[in-house]
């Protein structure tokens, strides 16, 4: 009886310094939990990380973190947990190779949130599609197109891919090639479109816009125009353009000329 007493005693101060020595690692271990989650939480805002992965990153690592915490208290408390982490460990490896697009496009959510390469409100052209940046969500990104379409665009590809963000600039240079007719005055087609470069207030003259000869086509004389606008105004501007000169060019004698050819026939 005596015996069997004091085995029970021995087994009741083994388990019973494990179990405190377990509570101890648990308390412990989830109050320096929270200090990393508070501690990342404050460096990511300093960094001006946007909320929703500010958000993600540290309730990642939090659990991450506890999830480590669990294990070494149930370590302390005598669980044998080398199986158990190896089991979590293939669970973990076939789960992510069965998602592997899913956390590619995780990843390249993660980065566009990161580094910003575009942020809501800008207008992308990208993998096909151009619009206005919507939303950007951990997996995909939401643009909407100029004729009020929705288009989701997985991460992986934009993280990825190359990219056309039109609004990291506060000036456009927009691009126009006229064609005159062969006779025409060139340098009346010139005067004409320097004045109307100057009228046109949206049109900035700083840097200043340049007017050339660009080629001398099959059925025209090809000139360039470049003229620098706000990034707001370029469609307004091209648009304008265009119409002033199919008008001013007829106004001025100056044809635009479409595409011809001579045929010579030979009486034999």
């Amino acid at each position: 009886m005596e015996f069997f007493q004091e085995t029970i005693m021995a087994l009741i101060v083994q388990w019973g310094t494990s179990l405190v020595l377990a509570l101890a690692t648990l308390i412990a271990g989830l109050f320096v939990v929270g200090l990393v989650g508070r501690l990342l939480g404050k460096v990511l805002d300093r960094a001006q990380v946007d909320p929703s992965l500010r958000s993600f990153l540290t309730s990642l690592t939090s659990i991450l973190l506890k999830v480590m915490v669990y294990i070494t208290a149930l370590s302390v408390l005598g669980i044998e947990m080398t199986s158990f982490v190896a089991i979590l460990a293939a669970a973990g490896l076939a789960v992510g190779m069965a998602l592997s697009g899913t956390l590619q496009n995780f990843a390249g959510g993660v980065m566009i949130l990161l580094f910003r390469p575009f942020k809501v409100g800008d207008f992308i052209e990208a993998q096909g599609y151009a619009g206005v940046v919507k939303e950007i969500q951990i997996f995909i990104t939401v643009l909407t197109t100029g004729d009020n379409k929705t288009v989701l665009i997985p991460n992986g590809g934009l993280a990825n891919g190359s990219l056309i963000n039109y609004s990291t600039q506060p000036l456009r240079r927009v691009d126009w090639t006229f064609g005159i007719a062969y006779g025409d005055d060139i340098d009346r087609a010139y005067e004409v479109l320097r004045t109307m470069l100057a009228a046109d207030e949206k049109i900035l003259q700083e840097p200043a816009p340049f007017v050339a000869l660009a080629s001398l086509g099959d059925s025209s004389v090809n000139l360039v125009v470049r003229a620098w606008v706000k990034a707001p105004d370029y469609w307004e501007v091209h648009f304008r353009m265009n119409e002033n000169v199919y008008r001013q060019f007829a106004e001025n004698g100056l044809s635009i000329p479409f595409p011809q050819f001579d045929v010579h026939v030979h009486d034999n």
